[in-house]
């Protein structure tokens, strides 16, 4: 009779490829252990980024592969995540109280960057994680009211403020300390200093990723910006349309610059589809997302529809991944944000704060 061994169950595990990963669970190191007891055998998978809804799937699927060796009498898969810090650019260090800043971008405004930003926090927290959300967007602050919470920020030391908390989100604007109609009249220094203050006199609680909503366009705040916040890495929205992904090509530079890597690319208003009959048509043009990507080496994480529900549902203050949590459009926000948490988690870890400071005194 043939022994179970520790390589077989591997080589049977590495046949299956994570979509999210890019990789078998084995080379990406998720497989943390396996014991194997008179034919039954118990696997610990740990991925390094949220999946809740992918666990059960990925428990079936592994669990067939496994079926047909040799020697097998039971199996039993236990998954979970652990998320841990990643590195940041050079001279800067993570933040306290939060592990991975995700800043995402456009070369340009009107592409839907702040749903994605909104829908994408979403999706990450039910998948597993804790998340926050920075609205950086100083000009035009939307992520209040798309995330439906209001009201003057509070503070219990009088030196830190509290985010407010929607759908257990943890989130902070400067919409919520202006009121929603007073147009700001600030030069670019005032702007970033706004946004430093927002990010480092929050108080944030263990986040494992904060979602930054980075102001459109490729200027001075938003260079001086990605090089003061430390970041792991960034996300590009973008639409079909050719001048959209000329600009989205200046933000990817933009990002190379300053050396945050960019995780992949979200290709917004990828397609029409008619409310009354279903029909779906590419009224901005097809493929540009993916010839983007090619091009620049990064991932198309996914593509969006043009949708009527995903406005009606974020200028209503709960976005489609709350509101309709089964339906096409939250199922593919859900898989952009498992594929960039994904794919962050590929980079290196964060030891910065594991070393301990030296202190010189002179006797």
């Amino acid at each position: 009779m043939t022994l179970l061994s520790r390589e077989s169950i591997e080589n049977a595990l590495k046949t299956y490829h994570d979509p999210h990963s890019d990789s078998d669970l084995v080379s990406a190191g998720a497989v943390r252990s396996i014991q194997i007891e008179d034919g039954r055998v118990t696997i610990e998978i740990v991925l390094g980024f949220p999946a809740k809804s992918y666990f059960p799937r990925l428990v079936t699927t592994l669990t067939e592969k496994l079926r047909s060796l040799p020697g097998l009498e039971a199996v039993d898969i236990k998954v979970r995540t652990e998320i841990t810090a990643r590195a940041v650019q050079q001279g800067q260090k993570p933040l306290p109280g939060i592990k991975n800043i995700i800043a995402v971008a456009s070369g340009k405004g009107g592409v839907g960057k702040s749903t994605v930003a909104a829908n994408l926090a979403l999706a990450l927290s039910q998948e597993g994680a804790q998340v926050g959300v920075l609205d950086a967007d100083i000009y035009g602050p939307s992520i209040p009211r798309m995330l439906g919470v209001s009201g003057q920020p509070e503070t219990k030391d009088g030196q830190l403020i509290e985010p407010k908390t929607s759908y257990s989100l943890q989130i902070m604007s400067i919409g919520f300390l202006v009121d929603e109609d007073t147009p700001m009249i600030w030069r670019g220094p005032m702007a970033t200093g706004a946004l430093q203050q927002l990010l480092t006199q929050t108080h944030w609680h263990d986040l494992d990723y904060l979602i930054v909503d980075l102001p459109p366009g490729t200027g001075d705040i938003q260079l001086t910006l990605t090089q003061q916040i430390p970041v792991s890495g960034a996300l590009i929205v973008t639409t079909p349309q050719d001048i959209a992904l000329l600009d989205a090509m200046k933000g990817l530079k933009m990002f190379e610059k300053v050396n945050v890597p960019v995780l992949g690319i979200v290709e917004n208003m990828s397609l029409h589809i008619c409310s009354q009959c279903g029909h779906e048509e590419p009224i901005f043009g097809s493929g540009g997302g993916e010839k983007l990507a090619g091009k620049y080496n990064v991932p198309l994480l996914g593509s969006l529809p043009l949708d009527i529900s995903i406005r009606e549902n974020a200028d209503g203050g709960h976005p489609t991944v709350i509101y309709d949590p089964d339906s096409r459009i939250a199922q593919i926000y859900k898989e952009i944000a498992r594929k960039a948490a994904a794919k962050l988690a590929r980079r290196p870890k964060d030891f910065a704060a594991k070393f301990p400071k030296i202190v010189v005194e002179n006797d």
